[in-house]
């Protein structure tokens, strides 16, 4: 849902009057001048973002390779969005700031619901792309498909297709690789089963 810029301020905002006025808790992105407000996310979408989260953190964190940043937090490029999930590695750590990430995040995780689905494919899509976010993963839980974009060297997203076996391998978080189908099962597998898996 996008907000005027009026209800906040005469005119368009700045990004730093946006910071100034979006709380820690406040699902909320800077398009444009405007605030666009996210939609209450579905009890699925959550536990995909929970059990990625995990499974990325401790991988991440057992390799020393960097930090994976959870929603609500802002990767300023163009505009203010707000990934589900941001990997940024050691690298480009001194990116983080306080309050957002001023730059491209390694990695940029968006987990699609309806309410997203054109924004995720278009908007998005086209902004980290232009950004130099290295790779896009975008997981669609309605139609149960995984989608990865990674950055060529002609700056533009090629799709990157898991192998025969159904499995993903990062280039940006070095060494770690997920069986696509991980994402579909019911009840989710957990972190502990995964990580043993991924040798951690």
């Amino acid at each position: 849902m996008r907000i005027a810029s009026s209800d906040i301020a005469v005119g368009k905002i700045s990004y730093e009057e946006f910071l100034d006025w979006c709380d820690e808790d406040t699902r909320a992105e800077w398009v444009d001048g405007e605030i666009v407000m996210a939609t209450a996310a579905s009890i699925q979408h959550q536990d995909i973002i929970r059990f990625l989260m995990r499974i990325l953190d401790q991988y991440v964190e057992s390799k020393n390779l960097g930090k994976v940043i959870i929603a609500p937090f802002q990767m300023k490029l163009l505009s203010g969005r707000e990934p589900d999930i941001m990997f940024v590695s050691n690298e480009h750590i001194d990116r983080i700031t306080e309050t957002y990430l001023d730059g491209p995040a390694d990695v940029a995780i968006e987990i699609v619901s309806p309410e997203s689905m054109m924004r995720d494919r278009g908007e998005k899509y086209f902004e980290y792309e232009s950004g130099g976010v290295p790779e896009y993963w975008l997981i669609d839980p309605i139609r149960k498909q995984a989608e990865f974009y990674r950055l060529g060297c002609d700056k533009h997203y090629h799709t990157i297709l898991p192998d025969d076996e159904g499995i993903y391998r990062s280039e940006s978080v070095i060494g770690f690789w997920m069986n696509i189908s991980w994402l579909w099962q019911d009840p989710l597998p957990t972190a502990l089963e995964i990580c043993k898996r991924l040798g951690i």
